[in-house]
């Protein structure tokens, strides 16, 4: 989980779990790229389904 949460936010968890404003910003990250996931699976679905 170390690697992974270093990898994909540039942060160990030990900060992750510390500091707040650390915790915010990576989720504030995942909410955008979810949000982005979806829009891009939406407009997949319209174009098969056109």
């Amino acid at each position: 989980m170390e690697k992974a949460m270093h990898g994909a936010h540039g942060i160990s968890y030990e900060v992750y779990s510390m500091d707040h404003d650390a915790r915010m910003e990576v989720e504030r990250k995942r909410e955008q790229d979810y949000i982005k996931s979806q829009r891009m699976v939406a407009d997949l679905d319209r174009r098969v389904h056109s």
